[in-house]
């Protein structure tokens, strides 16, 4: 077996079929986008070039075979902010063959010390969080949800037996549309719905701007006590409301407001693996083609909630009632070809949001983990810390 460093369009393409090597059996499988996995390592396309840097490897068997990949990874912002400088590796994927996972491990391993790093995460992405993050472990039953993880069982064995340690978990829960929530929230909403200084709106698309500006005043304050946050300015969520602008469905995003003072958000989007299925990971031409058809012709039956947020002061006097019931009541009576909602992933880092999902009558879809690797085995090993 041989390692090579990925550079060379032959190269790419030997990065690309591996995963078809590995899930030729898997009928659940929905590959990723190729181009949208490329955009990740192009320097053009990704921000985080200019703060990082990145890597692929490819492992060859000795038939010339791709059965192996892995891509190493420095974010020089997230790198530096724990105890130990910490690099990432993901994308990794590889036959049923501890020896040759420990390789692309080792590789990636020795890649990340040379360049100062003491630990490494994964598998995750050189990017945001909302996709390529963690390592699924149950809920393989079930189909990959668009962006997110998937793999085989075997590559958890492949992790903990080489040293890596649970950083964080990860769930993915679903909610079904049919089942009303517990009175309890019910009556939160119906109090809070009373005093006519809240109101809800859902997005309009032709007005993205404003809701951009919203959208970064709600984030940054709801998330400013998770573990290693940056913020996000309004040029990255203009950003990302354009991203998914044409998947978007205006009823699907919803914005609470105190006296026009935005409070609150729930950004959800057709679960899109529903319509990539058809285009085997290739959005060319005609991959292009088989998406719109199956846009406009098919009726997805899952809603892909990705992200919730309330700000702090609005926290603990019903708003997560008042908003999610609003909206599971709206899918249920004007969009009843929607059967379920499926909410992508929650760190148990932040039990408060768990315990508010679980309690509004939703259950565990799938479970990932997001590993790390300390390279000094001696060094005392920490956990994600608890979001208070």
């Amino acid at each position: 077996m041989k390692i090579i460093e990925v550079s060379t369009k032959s190269e790419i393409k030997y990065f690309h079929k591996v995963p078809h090597c590995v899930y030729k059996n898997d009928s659940n499988w929905i590959p990723h986008i190729k181009q949208e996995v490329e955009a990740v390592f192009n320097p053009i396309k990704n921000k985080y070039f200019k703060h990082g840097e990145a890597c692929r490897f490819v492992l060859m068997d000795e038939q010339n075979n791709a059965i192996g990949r892995i891509a190493a990874f420095i974010d020089k912002k997230r790198s530096e902010s724990f105890k130990q400088p910490t690099g990432g590796i993901g994308f990794f994927e590889c036959i049923n063959s501890q020896e040759a996972a420990f390789k692309l491990f080792d590789k990636s391993k020795h890649w990340l010390s040379e360049k100062g790093m003491q630990a490494m995460d994964g598998p995750i992405n050189f990017g945001e969080k909302d996709r390529y993050w963690g390592l699924l472990i149950s809920g393989f039953e079930y189909p990959p949800i668009y962006s997110n993880s998937y793999n085989p069982s075997y590559y958890q064995d492949f992790f903990e037996n080489y040293g890596f340690k649970t950083y964080f978990n990860q769930f993915n829960f679903i909610k079904p549309l049919d089942v009303r929530l517990p009175e309890k929230y019910i009556k939160r909403f119906e109090r809070i719905d009373k005093n006519k200084d809240y109101h809800l709106e859902s997005i309009d698309i032709n007005n993205l701007s404003k809701y951009a500006k919203d959208f970064c005043e709600v984030y940054n304050s709801a998330w400013v006590t998770h573990d290693n946050f940056k913020g996000m300015s309004y040029e990255q969520a203009m950003t990302m409301l354009k991203k998914i602008k044409p998947v978007m469905e205006s009823d699907l995003i919803w914005f609470a407001y105190y006296k026009n003072e935005p409070i609150a958000f729930n950004i959800m989007l057709p679960e899109l693996n529903q319509y990539f299925k058809t285009t085997n990971g290739n959005l060319n031409w005609w991959g292009k083609l088989k998406f719109v058809w199956m846009k406009l012709f098919s009726k997805p039956r899952h809603v892909w909630g990705i992200a919730f947020g309330v700000k702090p002061k609005f926290q603990g006097i019903g708003m997560e009632s008042y908003v999610l019931n609003f909206v599971a009541e709206h899918l249920r009576i004007k969009r009843p070809s929607y059967k379920s909602v499926i909410i992508t992933w929650i760190g148990d880092f932040n039990p408060k949001m768990i315990h508010v999902t679980k309690a509004m009558g939703s259950v565990n879809y799938q479970d990932l983990k997001t590993y790390r690797k300390l390279f000094d085995e001696t060094a005392i090993f920490e956990r994600s810390p608890i979001i208070k």
